[in-house]
Parts: C-alpha cells; sequence; structure tokens
C-alpha cells in the first residue's frame, strides 16, 4: 500500500482470490463442535469479527493522528502476520488424522478445483440453492450499505466525526451482544429457521427506517435494529452446516462465502447507480472540522426529498429473501436420515416376515398330512 498503489490492486486482487477465511473457519468449527453447539460457536466467530470492527477504526484513527499512517501500516501487517503463526503454531488440525490424505498433492484434482462443479451442486440440491439465493437477496443490500452509509450520515443527515465514531463503537457491541446472547436464546426457543427469518425480519425494517428517517435519533434506533440484524449469517451458517455431510462442510460454507463475495461487488455499484439516479450526491469529502450543520444538505435542495432510496430498495429486495426463506426446509439431513432409517426397517421387517412364513409353511404342510 505505501510502496506502490498498482502493486497493492495487484495483490488486492489475489488476496480476493482467495477469500474464503470465514468458509474455512466456520468448517472448522463444524468440526471440532457438536451440532448443537454451532450456533453458539459461530455467533462467538461473527461477534469477534464485530469486535474487530469496534476497536480496529479506533486504534487506526488514534495511529494515524499521533504517529502517521506508516505505523497503522506496519501494524496491520504485524498482526497478520502475528496472526498467521498463530495458526501454525497454536491451532491443532480438525480433520483426523486416519482420513487425511498420504501427501497433499494427491487429494487435489482439477475436477475438484473446478469453480462450476460447486455451482451445478448448488442448483441440484433443494436445500443449498434457496439458503443461496436468501444469502444473496439479503447481503446485496448489505454491501451496498457499507460501503456508503457513513458517508450518507455524514452529508445527509448531518452526523459529525464524533458521532459516527461513537455510532460505529455502539451498534458494534449491541451486534456483539445479539450475536452471543440472543442467538443462541432464539434458537433454542423459536429454532434455525425462525432465527434467520426474525434476522431478515429486523434487516427490512432497519433498511425502510434508514431510508424514510431524517434525523438522527433515527438513525441511533435503526442501528439498534440493525445490530439485531447480525444474528442473520451465522443463524444461516449454522442451518447449512446441519443440512451438509460431515466431509461437506468447507465445500458448502465456501459456495456462501463465494455469495457474500459475490455482493460485495455487486452492492456498493447497486447503492451507487440508485443514489444517482435520484441525484444524491456522496463524492464530496467535507473537512473535518466541518460542523454538523454545515454537513447536512440544504432540505429546500430537491436532492434531499428522498433521504435514502436505496434502503427502501434493499428492504424491498431483502423482503424477497424472506420469501425464499419460508421455503428453507428445517433439516433435510435429519429427515434424510430419518427417510434412510424407515427403509432400513422396513426392510428388515420384510425379510423377517418372509423368513417367518418360510418357518411356517413346512408346519402347515406337516398338520395337514
Amino acid at each position: 500500500m505505501r510502496i506502490s498503489p498498482w502493486w497493492y490492486f495487484a495483490m488486492i486482487s489475489v488476496s480476493g482470490v482467495f477469500s474464503v477465511t470465514f468458509s474455512v473457519i466456520f468448517a472448522y468449527v463444524a468440526d471440532v463442535t457438536q451440532e448443537h453447539e454451532r450456533t453458539t460457536a459461530y455467533g462467538l466467530v461473527s461477534a469477534t469479527f464485530a469486535a474487530s470492527l469496534v476497536t480496529s477504526p479506533a486504534i487506526g484513527a488514534y495511529l494515524s493522528a499521533s504517529y502517521g499512517d506508516s505505523l497503522v501500516v506496519l501494524v496491520a501487517t504485524l498482526v497478520a502476520v502475528v496472526d498467521i503463526c498463530f495458526i501454525l503454531l497454536a491451532v491443532p488440525e480438525s480433520l483426523p488424522e486416519k482420513i487425511r490424505p498420504a501427501s497433499w498433492g494427491s487429494s487435489i484434482s482439477w475436477e475438484q478445483a473446478d469453480p462450476f462443479a460447486s455451482l451445478k451442486k448448488v442448483r441440484k440440491d433443494p436445500t443449498v440453492l434457496p439458503i443461496c439465493i436468501t444469502v444473496l437477496l439479503s447481503y446485496l443490500p448489505e454491501a451496498g450499505q457499507y460501503s456508503s452509509f457513513f458517508l450518507y450520515l455524514r452529508q445527509i443527515i448531518g452526523f459529525g466525526s464524533a458521532s459516527i465514531a461513537a455510532f460505529i463503537a455502539v451498534v458494534g457491541i449491541l451486534s456483539i451482544v445479539a450475536q452471543t446472547v440472543f442467538l443462541s436464546i432464539l434458537m433454542r426457543s423459536i429454532g434455525n429457521k425462525n432465527t434467520v427469518l426474525l434476522g431478515l425480519g429486523f434487516q427490512i425494517f432497519q433498511l425502510a427506517w434508514y431510508g424514510f428517517g431524517s434525523q438522527s435519533w433515527m438513525m441511533w434506533a435503526a442501528g439498534a435494529v440493525a445490530a439485531m440484524s447480525s444474528i442473520t449469517f451465522p443463524a444461516i451458517s449454522a442451518l447449512v452446516s446441519r443440512n451438509a455431510e460431515a466431509d461437506q462442510q468447507g465445500v458448502v460454507q465456501g459456495i456462501i462465502t463465494g455469495v457474500r463475495g459475490l455482493c460485495n461487488g455487486l452492492g456498493p455499484a447497486l447503492y451507487g447507480f440508485i443514489f444517482f439516479l435520484f441525484h444524491v450526491e456522496l463524492n464530496e469529502l467535507l473537512p473535518e472540522n466541518t460542523s454538523e450543520e454545515e454537513t447536512k444538505q440544504n432540505p429546500s435542495d430537491k436532492r434531499a426529498n428522498i433521504p435514502g432510496p436505496p434502503f427502501l430498495i434493499g428492504a424491498c429486495i431483502v423482503l424477497l429473501a424472506f420469501l425464499v426463506a419460508l421455503f428453507i426446509p428445517e433439516n433435510s439431513k435429519a429427515s434424510s436420515t430419518k427417510k434412510h432409517s424407515n427403509s432400513i426397517s422396513s426392510s428388515l421387517s420384510n425379510n423377517l416376515d418372509q423368513s417367518n412364513e418360510e418357518d411356517i409353511e413346512p408346519l402347515l404342510q406337516d398338520s395337514s398330512v
């Protein structure tokens, strides 16, 4: 980043190809936990991610203001190196040794590396397909919201830098509470699928509130609802995990992560296009010492008559995700196992009946004689 912007662009492009960290982590969680523990574990993973979003902007801003941007880049690089060392030294392999391949390269083929093979599996799977569509329709507005929301708060609503920092911290802390406390309670009380539907309902509500809201207090209230909507992704990950076989956890989690990666590219473009259609300009960064009253657009300006059209359209898209999620089976793997056991029981029963008939037939013949 500091040496050459072009090299940074090249490296971040390569990094995007391998951006499967969350799918591997969730597959690892599925390997080392029981099925009833995975929702809590997924919530903890998402909560720690939310905690990093709360703390890292504050740390970066402090280091940048005190020592310059170069130290920020250096610290971030060192944290990444420490993370890799921690994984190598402290994190055990989750795959049992008896089913590990003899050599690393022998277990990989071009057929397995074909990305379209996974898409074919998605199309044929009656459970994974609606889950992927749900993730696509729900995360598309969320990705667009992340790309423009803080500029929107600053230039349309009138938030200052301190207010935006406080907003990020409060919503992040509430998200941590939602994903660690409320998620496990909801999963136990209303079930996995209903938790996903509830999270989508919160997301629809908060997007609509962002779209219609024009006052600061409305944004704060909608932020609290947005924190509750953060339960959706860990609940979906747990639902996917329950409907996948033990050796397919990485594949299905990777598919979900791939859909989210697609939304990371399409969501900002969608929101930017909608802002452009409604003549809402977010491309001018004002000085840091500008007051909140000066940052807010003039109410008489026609651009401010419709506060947040992308958020309203996003609410409609998430509503479609909600409708698709209604058709997701609660636990297809359990039902298929039940059908398999029923077929086995039926087969055993038929065999027993047949053997009983074979034993009784000689007795009937003797009695007739």
